[in-house]
């Protein structure tokens, strides 16, 4: 399930905001910025736009700055003009939106870096806040890195209890094939289980919680003949040596279950009628 921009506001105002609306007529009108109070890279602003929108379609929202730009404490992220009960009933939702975004496309730049004079690319994960996977995997290209599947319906990854249940590699991927022709990840834990799956031919291989030694090893056998995804438990520090062995990509579920957010604010200004 993905969760709407209404279903977010609904979450948060519930049947109206009292105070907003016993304070502030419904005519008034006035401006505001949403401004950084940390450094990072800015991700989500076509989400909180669409907040405002949603509750004043005529509002005004500017981007000051674009999605993708690396921001300073004090850069106006965006400058509004509307209706003040909008703004206010729109403040925290869309600060929560950009924060949080923000704060995953900060934490993924800051591991494509740890990957820079590499081939590896940086995953992310299905380890999303539940109803927001689809705008958390788009901070995650925003500060640099690559989404995996989406769904479970998008790629087939075949993993230890997949296995188990079919009785090997070669008929977990058989089985597969034979229902859908979407392509195909296995997940292997030892150079067999490699070498059993290079014989499948599928799209991917998955080399789970393998040390870095081994990791040099799995490339060297596979040579190129398909893509290797490392995975388990990386930190920045980690992904550097996975880096250096010669994977293809490295899938960190850290950039969206572990990232904080990057502190901004709404500060409203030019008070109208």
């Amino acid at each position: 399930m993905t969760a709407t921009i209404e279903d977010l506001l609904k979450e948060d105002v519930g049947v109206e905001d009292v105070t907003t609306n016993a304070i502030v007529p419904a005519d008034h009108r006035s401006g505001a910025k949403i401004v950084a109070k940390a450094a990072g890279v800015l991700a989500g602003q076509g989400f909180a736009k669409q907040v405002f929108l949603v509750l004043d379609r005529d509002i005004a929202y500017r981007e000051d700055r674009k999605d993708g730009d690396v921001l300073s404490p004090g850069d106006i992220v965006a400058t509004i003009e509307g209706t003040t009960r909008a703004i206010l009933t729109a403040e925290r939702v869309a600060l929560n939106i950009l924060q949080r975004l923000s704060g995953i496309a900060t934490l993924a730049r800051v591991f494509v870096n740890a990957a820079s004079g590499t081939k590896a690319r940086i995953l992310d994960t299905r380890k999303t806040t539940p109803g927001m996977r689809m705008m958390e995997k788009y901070a995650v290209t925003m500060g640099g890195g690559v989404n995996h599947r989406r769904d479970l319906t998008e790629m087939a990854l075949i993993k230890e209890n997949h296995i188990a249940v079919a009785g090997s590699i070669g008929r977990a991927v058989e089985l597969v094939r034979a229902r859908s022709g979407v392509p195909i990840e296995v997940e292997v834990r030892t150079m067999e289980e490699l070498g059993q799956a290079l014989e499948t031919k599928v799209e991917r291989i998955m080399l789970d919680n393998w040390d870095t030694a081994s990791m040099r090893d799995a490339v060297a056998l596979v040579a190129g003949r398909v893509p290797l995804e490392a995975s388990g438990n990386m930190t920045v520090e980690r992904v550097k040596e996975v880096a250096a062995t010669g994977v293809d990509l490295i899938s960190v579920g850290a950039l969206t279950h572990s990232a904080g957010a990057l502190d901004m604010s709404l500060l409203h200004e030019g008070v109208g009628t």
